[in-house]
């Protein structure tokens, strides 16, 4: 599907405004809405893509910048060794609850928009990957996607490095889909393993997928990132999202017109 050129906007939150970017299909309509949180470095030019192929398949996705208490609205920080040990420190200057009342604040921005359908889901990568976690625990978020979501088995997000993810999974009710690289350095056998135990015990419905690949082998840019793992977890999410969530007026027109027409 052709999609509009991203809009920006500025959601309040208890913590001060957040920047959000907001890609969706270009055809009038209503869609599923999908938040999805970035790594450690913000909205880079691979996160836009990424978003912007959710778009492309039928939603409405929304990227809020989750450091917007400690950078200025727009900042990007870069896949460099500066920028990571920034976003490093970011991660746990923030509080936890602070990462929370912004997935809420987000997550009520895409049911209050006249286009959205209501039918919500959440997806992330890295650290986005364990915010999409904790945003998973929502009761109207019906499916999450995490990719290789960092610190979970630590229980070092935020502030004081001591949060309660595993404590607070038996608060997903939507369907979980987990991907892992197996030679991921920040995400061992032991601590995957504690992940997977701690969601059996609550008993959620999850599905959860280990491929050969490194930290970060979804973006598409850098020596790590692998075309064709990227290509068999687009099949996977894709499927969650759809069954899940919806096609909203993905078949047809808002006048009856082909689905032809949006291509």
């Amino acid at each position: 599907m052709l999609i509009k050129d991203s809009e920006v906007v500025d959601i309040n939150t208890p913590t001060g405004e957040m920047r959000a970017h907001i890609f969706r299909p270009a055809a009038p309509g209503n869609y599923p809405g999908i938040l999805m949180f970035s790594e450690i470095f913000q909205v880079t030019a691979p996160i836009r893509r990424t978003a912007a192929m959710l778009a492309g398949h039928g939603f409405i996705v929304a990227c809020p910048e989750i450091y917007h208490e400690l950078e200025p609205a727009g900042t990007v920080l870069s896949y460099d060794e500066e920028g990571t040990t920034r976003g490093n420190a970011h991660k746990i200057t923030k509080e936890v609850h602070a990462y929370d009342s912004d997935a809420r604040a987000v997550l009520d921005y895409l049911k209050s928009r006249d286009d959205c359908t209501g039918r919500l889901g959440v997806m992330g990568i890295c650290v986005g990957g364990h915010l999409a976690f904790r945003a998973a625990m929502n009761p109207d978020v019906l499916a999450a996607v995490c990719f290789y979501a960092t610190d979970i088995h630590k229980r070092a997000l935020g502030l004081g490095k001591n949060d309660n993810s595993l404590e607070r999974a038996g608060e997903i009710k939507g369907e979980l889909l987990h991907i892992w690289g197996r030679q991921d350095p920040h995400v061992p056998l032991e601590g995957r393993n504690m992940v997977k135990a701690r969601l059996d015990e609550v008993g959620t419905r999850y599905t959860w997928h280990e491929f050969n690949g490194q930290h970060a082998f979804m973006r598409d840019e850098g020596h790590r990132y692998d075309p064709a793992l990227s290509r068999l977890s687009w099949d996977l999410l894709l499927e969650l999202f759809h069954r899940r969530l919806g096609w909203g007026d993905l078949d047809s027109d808002t006048d009856g017109a082909p689905a032809e027409s949006r291509h």
